[in-house]
């Protein structure tokens, strides 16, 4: 059995290489994987930026959708052949995150694509407990966005966006593309605040109203939108210093704020208008299993435009050429193809 990998070896370096078979342990699955999505955090490895983190050589990928190749032992409820992903988390269950019922943000998680071997390569073996069954006629690269989107869902879940409600969506990237999805879905009104103007197009083309911050009068419209009172929810998923800073000014009393995005330093706040308007701080982070099932749901469904979400798809020969091109910005999601769909 031949198992090609694309690893992470250097700053924008990703090699791809034949690597041993990985048999499934007890409690295992290997995995035949059909697509791997790559997103802003893989993007962070390949700059360098989480070099002490990463063990290299470091295959990356935690967005995927595969086949379920091999069972080990005593795996339960799987069948070879099973159309999968995976929520690529693993946590110890003895934290006091854990204890407390938030196994998602365990004190020690691992992240699976990132603390450990990931999905960019033909054959992936991960524990059987990771797997999310994908309903029969949903594509496999559709459902490679399970992931993302799941993060979406945990989101707006976080924030507690009912419907009728309005949303201020600041950063219109595949994230906040996904939040204002899944915030609609549910009967919330939305706005995207996006800088780039192919983003914004690509944002309003999925029927969203989008606003670019560099007009004077984009605050403007928010308070005209809101009736001067401001959004229930403001999502941050720019990871802008200048919106953190801009971005109490949207939220109306006793709103919500759901930092999304990962910020590396701390930020300056409005702390004065959180304390004025009542505000509520909300951080949101990764997902759970509910989410990931909402997700895949969700596209099932046919919720997320999938199709015009994708902008390529690469083989997986060509992976460091995925990176670069996801580099260079105005991509909504860049796909690697490993073979199990074709």
């Amino acid at each position: 059995m031949r198992t090609l990998a694309a690893a992470y070896v250097a700053e924008h370096s990703i090699e791809v290489h034949e690597v041993a078979p990985s048999r499934p342990g007890p409690g295992e699955v290997r995995i035949a994987v059909a697509y791997v999505g790559l997103c802003g955090t893989d993007l962070h490895v390949y700059h360098g930026a989480m070099d002490a983190r990463v063990s290299r050589p470091a295959v990356l990928g935690h967005e995927m959708s595969g086949l379920i190749a091999e069972l080990g032992d005593g795996v339960d409820g799987w069948a070879v052949g099973d159309a999968v992903t995976v929520m690529p988390l693993a946590w110890d269950g003895t934290c006091a995150a854990c204890l407390a019922g938030h196994s998602h943000i365990c004190q020690n998680l691992t992240f699976i694509g990132i603390d450990s071997p990931g999905a960019l390569q033909t054959s992936w073996t991960v524990p059987a407990d990771t797997l999310v069954a994908l309903p029969r006629g949903l594509r496999l690269d559709h459902a490679a966005l399970a992931e993302p989107v799941a993060v979406a869902v945990h989101d707006v879940r976080r924030s507690g966006l009912a419907r009728g409600e309005r949303a201020v969506v600041i950063g219109g990237g595949p994230i906040g593309t996904l939040i204002a999805t899944t915030a609609r879905s549910v009967g919330g009104h939305v706005i995207v605040v996006e800088p780039d103007a192919n983003r914004r197009a690509a944002v309003a083309s999925l029927g969203f109203e989008v606003l670019d911050p560099s007009k004077p009068d984009h605050e403007e419209r928010i308070a005209e939108w809101t009736d001067g009172a401001g959004a229930d929810v403001v999502f941050e998923v720019s990871g802008s210093a200048a919106a953190v800073l801009g971005s109490t000014r949207f939220v109306r009393v006793r709103g919500r704020l759901v930092i999304v995005a990962i910020h590396p330093e701390p930020r300056p706040i409005d702390l004065y208008r959180v304390f004025w308007r009542e505000l509520t701080l909300i951080g949101a982070r990764v997902y759970e299993r509910a989410d990931f099932e909402r997700a895949v749901e969700m596209l099932a469904s046919g919720t997320v435009p999938a199709d015009e979400l994708i902008t390529s798809i690469r083989p997986l020969a060509q992976a460091s050429d995925a990176f670069d091109a996801l580099g260079r910005g105005g991509s909504m999601k860049i796909l690697v193809d490993c073979g199990a769909d074709s």
